[in-house]
This record gives C-alpha cells, sequence and structure tokens, in this order.
C-alpha cells in the first residue's frame, strides 16, 4: 500500500470520529445545575447583628445615635481581636498629641 494513501485513510477516519463525537455530545441532554445556596451563619442570642443592620436601616439618623455608635464600636472590638483592658487609638476618647515644642518668649 502506498504511504499517501494509508495517510488519506486515516485522515478521513480521524474527521468521520471527530465529528460523530461531536454530533453525540450535541445531543445529549444538558444537566439542570442545581441553584447555589448560600447559607450565612448568625450565632444565636448574639444581639449585634441585628442591631447593626438597624443601624444599617436608618441611614445617616445612626450617625447621631449612641445605640448605633456602640454597636460600631463592639464590631470594631471583635473585627480587631482586642481585649475588654486594652483600648485602641480608633476608639480612645481623645486623639494623642502630637509632640510640640515649647513656646518661647520673647
Amino acid at each position: 500500500m502506498d504511504t499517501k494513501l494509508f495517510a488519506r485513510i486515516a485522515a478521513g477516519a480521524f474527521v468521520a470520529v471527530a465529528l460523530t463525537m461531536t454530533v453525540l455530545t450535541l445531543r445529549e441532554e444538558r444537566e439542570v445545575p442545581l441553584p447555589e445556596m448560600v447559607t450565612v451563619w448568625e450565632p444565636d442570642g448574639d444581639p449585634l447583628p441585628t442591631q447593626l443592620k438597624a443601624c444599617a436601616a436608618m441611614g445617616e439618623l445612626a450617625l447621631s445615635s449612641p445605640d448605633c455608635r456602640a454597636a460600631w464600636a463592639e464590631k470594631r472590638r471583635r473585627f480587631l481581636g482586642i481585649e475588654d483592658g486594652e483600648q485602641s487609638t480608633a476608639t480612645q476618647a481623645e486623639p494623642p498629641h502630637l509632640h510640640q515644642p515649647p513656646a518661647q518668649d520673647q
């Protein structure tokens, strides 16, 4: 047998197999993907998430609410991992003073 004839038969067989596989793949019914379920874990008995949602619903009025300020401070404390005895620079009553040289009398 001639090598050119053998190569042509092999190429034709390859194309026939590729077309057959393509047709079979297109005929299969696709599975309907299950809807993605997202679950949010909220610990039982913790009023902080509810308070934060209420503050978010208040809008700008929440800025003047002491309850919202306390809830935000607690959320910040939990997020940063600050113990009850520690005080972070973000929650200090007054900002730290910069070192200023004493005024000179003239």
